[in-house]
């Protein structure tokens, strides 16, 4: 499915007030994520429950406008101008209007329940437990919560979505970050931030160790960014950001270097060659592994523990 048929639902949704609404990230049906844009104007009240996925989660920051979402037969919540929250919608579907002749500017951030649990697979206990109940249910069902004033942090970040500090493109994984940073400004909301920011960091640098312990154990045929992720509880895009950060280096760029110095190891112990020196460490071609080699160890394979005799002797 292309990308402008799965994004007809939503522009179903908001033809009234094309070209207010902008799709700026994602797609729900293929990816379970949509970041979205809206700015508009209307004569009369717009059923913004239309919009509504089954089965998700959706997150709005509400700048400008008046509007409501609520639960067949109860009293709706108020989104008045300056505050934000949730929604989650099972197969009860829920009531949202916005109000007529109000000047609407809002962002929504929509996530399948599915693609929440990928996402925060192992970091369950430290989510806001209304939220938890939520993402991981023992039984689906709809919910609304309580509005809240938005934080300034949030504010900052909303101004910057329409105008992203980076070229066309690296957009898409611009926008990519601003929607985890959006996730993580409503599901974790730690008592005691200090705290919370040591004990996300020993997390990390726990999941990079585990990683390099998965990268060493077969340098012949190393587990694919996907697999890593699964082992360590998080998803991909996250542990190479972590990863980076913690190390210095990508993890393409820390394979080789591991795959290299475990080559060197075995040329200067004597019984290996440099083509099965390269077999060993997962290279099936000879210049591509001699190209490595000599970036990384800073001299040709071939020439190796020659070289390394002549420096050590001088």
């Amino acid at each position: 499915m292309d990308s402008k048929a799965a994004a007809l639902p939503e522009q179903g949704a908001w033809s009234s007030v094309h070209p207010g609404w902008r799709q700026l990230y994602g797609d729900f049906e293929r990816m379970g994520v949509n970041l979205e844009w809206h700015d508009f104007q209307t004569d009369e009240p717009l059923d913004w429950g239309r919009s509504f996925h089954p089965r998700s989660i959706e997150f709005c920051l509400n700048l400008e406008g008046r509007g409501a979402v609520g639960r067949t037969g109860r009293s709706p919540m108020d989104y008045l101008p300056g505050k934000s929250g949730y929604y989650a919608i099972a197969d009860e579907p829920l009531i949202a209007s916005r109000q007529a002749r109000d000047r609407h500017q809002f962002v929504t951030l929509e996530f399948s329940r599915f693609h929440l649990q990928d996402q925060l697979r192992g970091c369950e206990g430290d989510l806001d437990p209304a939220i938890r109940d939520l993402i991981y249910p023992a039984i689906e069902r709809s919910a609304v919560g309580q509005p809240r004033p938005m934080s300034a942090d949030q504010r900052t970040l909303v101004t910057t979505l329409l105008h992203p500090p980076v070229p066309k493109a690296a957009q898409i994984l611009w926008y990519q970050s601003k929607a985890l940073e959006l996730m993580a400004h409503f599901l974790f909301e730690p008592k005691d931030p200090e705290l919370f920011c040591m004990r996300q960091k020993k997390v990390a640098r726990d999941r990079v160790a585990r990683t390099k312990e998965l990268l060493a154990r077969d340098l012949a045929d190393p587990p694919t960014l996907e697999v890593l992720g699964q082992e360590v509880g998080c998803s991909p895009f996250y542990l190479s950001r972590i990863f980076s950060r913690e190390v210095g280096l990508t993890i393409p760029q820390y394979l080789r270097n591991l795959r290299m110095e475990r080559a060197a190891e075995l040329l200067r112990s004597g019984h290996y060659n440099v083509t099965e020196a390269a077999t060993e460490v997962g290279y099936s071609s000879l210049s591509h592994f001699s190209k490595a080699f000599c970036e990384t160890i800073g001299c040709c394979p071939v020439l190796y523990p020659a070289a390394k005799h002549i420096v050590l002797e001088r």
